[in-house]
C-alpha cells in the first residue's frame, strides 16, 4: 500500500494548493480491503470544511489513474484536527508560499470560554518583522486571515491556528 498511500498523499489542498493533504496532516492512513479495495481516511480541518468533497474526490481520481480500480475516501472526526498537525515542511511551503503559518494550537482543559479574544498576529511571512497587524478575520478561504506587514508594508494571510 506504500504506493497508494504516496499516490493518495500527493493530492492537493483545493483551498491552499501549495500544501498536499500529507502536508496539511488530514492524511490520516491508506488502507488496503478486499471488500473495499484502497480505504483512504481523512480529517476535514473544521467542521463543515466546504473542500472536503473535492478532496475525496481528488483522491479518488488520483488513484484510480495511478491503476487503483476500486477506492474508497471515509471520513474520521475523532480526533479532530489541529494545526499543530501540519508537517514542517507544510509550513516551510506556507511562508515561501507568502502564507503565514499557524502559531501552536491553544490548548484547552475544560469548556471553550465565551469570548476567546484576538490572536497575536503572526510574523509576515516575506520580511519577517512581527510587527504586523489584522487587517481581516477572514481571507479567500474561513481558515485564513489578512493581515499587513507595518515593517516592510506588505499585505499576506496567515492560516488560523486551530
Amino acid at each position: 500500500m506504500t504506493e497508494a498511500y504516496h499516490v493518495a498523499a500527493g493530492t492537493l489542498d483545493p483551498e491552499i494548493p501549495v500544501l498536499t493533504i500529507e502536508d496539511l496532516g488530514i492524511l490520516r492512513r491508506v488502507d488496503y480491503r478486499p471488500d473495499r479495495g484502497v480505504v483512504v481516511t481523512i480529517t476535514p480541518t473544521y467542521s463543515g470544511c466546504p473542500a472536503m468533497r473535492e478532496i475525496a474526490a481528488d483522491v479518488q481520481a488520483r488513484l484510480h489513474r495511478a491503476g487503483f480500480a476500486q477506492v474508497t475516501v471515509a471520513t474520521e472526526l475523532t480526533p479532530p484536527w489541529t494545526t499543530d498537525w501540519i508537517t514542517a515542511e507544510g509550513r516551510r511551503k506556507l511562508a515561501a508560499a507568502g502564507i503565514a503559518p499557524p502559531s501552536a494550537a491553544p490548548r484547552r482543559t475544560g469548556p471553550v470560554p465565551l469570548t476567546l479574544g484576538r490572536p497575536a498576529s503572526p510574523g509576515c511571512p516575506r520580511c519577517g518583522s512581527l510587527d504586523t497587524r489584522l487587517t481581516a478575520q477572514f481571507s479567500a478561504t474561513a481558515c485564513k486571515s489578512l493581515h499587513r506587514c507595518s515593517a516592510c508594508g506588505e499585505p499576506f494571510e496567515a492560516v488560523k491556528a486551530l
